[in-house]
């Protein structure tokens, strides 16, 4: 993945460094034709190395070094604003880099008593200039809005790949539901009295099949539902972690009802779990915390086990975060952020 990267920007510079040799190549010619360096030298009159630094070469060297001081501070700088506000920034960065261009080159070839435009014909080196830097970054652009459009191609194909499975995954759960409960309710019966703690974890995973079932066929639920869902579960896990396993949900209770995805958190915190304190001989703790920050409802799922080194790997680690990367990304736009836990363990951050 990251040789691919590599290789893709190699390419990138590369082109850009073509465009540049190639537009000077070409200015040089138009130079040098309307000077009546055709009559003068002949067909090839144009390649003489002198004059092509001196005309055009080092004019577009001070375009190359102007477009990285433009891209700094009207794209890189405003990377996390929209790009209206790069476009807009650009427009305005390009006149004065224009200006700066041809003063500093002025000032060089009048020192070294070269020729350049005078008079009325100084206009021309503004106005080639503005024509180029407007071609270049409309050129980048265009091409961002190409690699951006690809991208949510790519993510719309994985989203209809992961709907598709979630679709049948729901069909099969519809499958004689009532078969499922029927079972559960037989085994319930049959556990014999003096084993309250077994019966009362197989009506709480009954119950759990009943809220995956419920939840698959709604959009949203309120959020106090969800937790309701997500402490059954960790009361299972805490039947076979016992006191090795500590759960802190910290949740303002005025946000109990607003609205969020079913299943949305039980895969991350299933994933500290299994990966993150099943190997620790003492266990540890998940916290679950929510809250609001800028109109947004912010999650933090953490846990104080073994950590992750190479994060990049988490999505291999099964289907749960996988799918709740897509439902994230395909609903609010927003992505899973992993961090390591103070001071110990990982930490699962997202917005929605």
């Amino acid at each position: 993945m990251g040789h691919n990267i590599r290789k893709r920007r190699g390419k990138e510079i590369l082109a850009v460094l073509l465009f540049y040799f190639l537009f000077s190549i070409l200015y040089r010619i138009v130079l040098w034709y309307n000077g009546f360096g055709y009559d003068k030298e002949g067909f090839w009159g144009w390649t003489d190395v002198r004059d092509y630094w001196y005309g055009s070469g080092m004019q577009y060297l001070f375009f190359f070094l102007m477009s990285l001081v433009i891209w700094f501070f009207g794209i890189f700088l405003l990377r996390r604003k929209k790009i209206m506000y790069q476009v807009l920034a650009v427009l305005l960065l390009i006149p004065m880099g224009v200006y700066v261009v041809r003063t500093l080159r002025y000032i060089i070839v009048d020192m070294l008593a070269l020729g350049r435009l005078r008079g009325v014909g100084e206009v021309w080196d503004l106005y080639i200039p503005t024509l180029f830097f407007l071609i270049q970054f409309g050129f980048y652009f265009a091409y961002r809005y190409f690699k951006e459009n690809q991208r949510k191609l790519l993510v719309e194909g994985e989203l209809r790949q992961a709907a598709l499975k979630s679709e049948l995954a729901a069909i099969k759960a519809q499958l004689n539901p009532h078969f499922l409960y029927n079972v559960f309710n037989t085994i319930n019966a049959s556990v014999p009295p003096e084993n309250e703690q077994t019966r009362k974890m197989i009506a709480q995973l009954s119950d759990l099949f009943r809220y995956q079932l419920q939840a698959s066929q709604k959009e949203l639920v309120p959020l106090s539902q969800e937790l309701e869902f997500v402490k059954k579960y960790l009361d299972l896990e805490k039947a076979r972690f016992e006191e090795r396993l500590h759960v802190i949900i910290d949740v303002p209770s005025e946000l109990l009802d607003e609205k969020i995805p079913p299943m949305l958190l039980q895969p991350l915190v299933e994933n500290s779990v299994k990966h993150g304190l099943s190997s620790l001989i003492e266990g540890g703790t998940i916290t679950v915390r929510i809250f609001k920050e800028k109109d947004k409802l912010k999650f933090e799922i953490s846990d104080t086990g073994i950590g992750v080194k190479d994060k990049s790997k988490l999505f291999n680690s099964g289907v749960g975060l996988t799918n709740t990367k897509l439902r994230l990304q395909k609903m609010y736009q927003t992505n899973l952020e992993f961090l390591d836990n103070n001071p110990q363990g990982l930490k699962i951050v997202f917005s929605i």
